[in-house]
């Protein structure tokens, strides 16, 4: 292996990954005039754009789509349809989009903002230094003042006996499928797992969920992991909860892509599952298995994810690290602020912390499930006494004329002060919702200036409002658009 010195002087920033956090950063950077060199082994973007949240959420779109032609008949005069699947053409047209964002929001910003991409695997050395080994096994050493780690997270698969051996899937490659399978075992009944059961369920597939723990979305208050549970029995999507995962086996060792076959102990005693396909959505861990953070004294947790304080920084004044690879909220946009924080920090001599106190999360169900807040158990963790209001889409106008009610909105409320704390709700375009929500945690609003805020007739927003009017009013006897 022929080993080379970058040829540049020493830069300001040196970057491992190239996906939201990374790109927040550089951008950060480079808007100082700081000099940056980014590191990436693959594809450039990360999860997001080419694995996780771009093609999932085309897929469910179309997924979505088909559903609702299926459902049309919950209104007069229209009679539902089936529509054709053509699960090649679907994933190919999911490709062009990926390819389409990659260059328009990654790639094409390389150029724009002026810093260089090396291509190869960075790994750690004394200094603290960069060694990065391409594919034809050249090493690049690159040394700069300061590092970002911001390698992401991976599918992380539990110890199941016989599952390497049977094969299985992860949420990305099942959107790499040929063929639409006609059945498929989900092992996990949280974001991924639910996304990815009813995307498959709405195109066809027969499904069925396997959650280990005592009810899906576990997270989530549990009115909404029951109104969930509703919604995909309804769908025909069969759910087992509380259920061990013992082994996993081909039913026709000639015939390993045809049928594998799940035992599963639960409640209900032991018994088998039988389905075309297996996928495992059991979480993500940090990816730091190659980086030698060990030799620069950057410590690691027990599931690998580089341990940080507050303002981002490692045990290792020189580096930070910022998004999935800290073991913290797994979203895009959580990456992307602390990308750009931990350059702030790093560069620019912030001592910025970011403040998850009105972190909305979504889960792109149908109908989808938002948070923002705490839940009630939260809440009576950090000494609140809560005080909760629900109200079922029952009451929603919008949810009404939709002829769609399944769902809820749930708030969460400190007894002695009225002060919003959480907010929580399931139905169509709770993301969109949320967004309020957030705002108004944010800024300490109550709940009864809550239901005294204008809130547009028809909109699912408004159930925020009748939550809060809940409080005091019983929303039942009240008209359609009063307030």
């Amino acid at each position: 292996m022929r080993t080379s010195r970058d040829q540049s002087p020493t830069h300001d920033l040196a970057i491992i990954g190239s996906g939201a956090a990374a790109f927040a950063g550089a951008i950060a950077a480079r808007r100082e005039g700081l000099s940056v060199v980014m590191v990436e082994r693959s594809t450039v973007g990360g999860t997001c754009v080419n694995v996780g949240c771009v093609p999932s959420k085309a897929l469910l779109a179309a997924a979505e789509a088909r559903r609702a032609a299926y459902t049309a008949g919950r209104f007069p005069g229209m009679a539902p349809t089936v529509a054709p699947v053509d699960f090649r053409a679907l994933r190919d047209g999911t490709h062009g989009l990926v390819e389409a964002l990659r260059t328009e929001k990654y790639a094409d910003l390389v150029a724009h903002y002026g810093w260089r991409i090396v291509t190869g695997t960075g790994r750690f050395d004394e200094g603290p230094a960069l060694d990065v080994i391409g594919a034809d096994g050249e090493s690049t050493r690159i040394e700069a003042e300061h590092y970002l780690i911001a390698t992401g997270a991976r599918p992380s698969v539990p110890q199941v006996p016989g599952l390497d051996r049977a094969g299985y899937l992860t949420s990305a490659t099942a959107l790499e499928l040929d063929r639409l399978p006609a059945s498929m075992s989900v092992v996990g009944g949280n974001a991924v797992g639910l996304e990815t059961a009813q995307l498959f369920a709405h195109l066809g597939t027969r499904v069925t969920v396997v959650e280990a723990q005592s009810r899906l979305a576990p997270d989530e208050e549990p009115e909404i992991s029951a109104a969930v549970a509703e919604v995909l029995a309804d769908e025909g999507i069969a759910v087992h909860v509380g259920a061990e995962l013992l082994r996993v086996r081909c039913a026709d060792q000639h015939r390993a892509d045809q049928c594998r076959v799940l035992s599963i102990r639960s409640g209900e005693g032991e018994f088998e599952l039988r389905s075309e396909q297996v996928l495992v959505a059991t979480g993500r861990g940090p990816v730091t298995d190659e980086l030698n953070l060990a030799a620069i004294g950057v410590a690691t947790g027990g599931r690998g994810e580089v341990i940080v304080d507050e303002e981002l920084r490692t045990a290792n004044p020189r580096v930070w690290a910022a998004g999935d690879v800290t073991g913290g909220p797994q979203f895009v946009y959580v990456a992307a602020a602390q990308g750009t924080t931990a350059v702030e920090n790093a560069l620019l001599g912030g001592r910025w912390t970011p403040d998850y106190t009105a972190l909305p999360k979504v889960i792109f169900t149908t109908p989808a499930i938002a948070s923002v807040g705490m839940t009630a158990e939260q809440a009576v963790a950090e000494g609140l006494v809560p005080d909760c209001r629900i109200v079922p889409l029952s009451h929603l106008p919008r949810a009404l004329v939709d002829r769609n009610t399944r769902g809820l909105v749930k708030l969460v409320a400190e007894a002695e002060t009225g002060r919003l704390l959480g907010a929580h709700v399931l139905a169509e375009g709770a993301g969109e919702v949320i967004a309020a929500a957030g705002y108004a945690i944010g800024l300490g609003l109550t709940v009864g200036q809550l239901a005294h805020a204008w809130v547009p007739y028809l909109t699912m927003a408004e159930g925020l409002k009748l939550a809060a009017l809940a409080y005091t009013t019983d929303v039942a006897a009240l008209s359609c658009c009063a307030g």
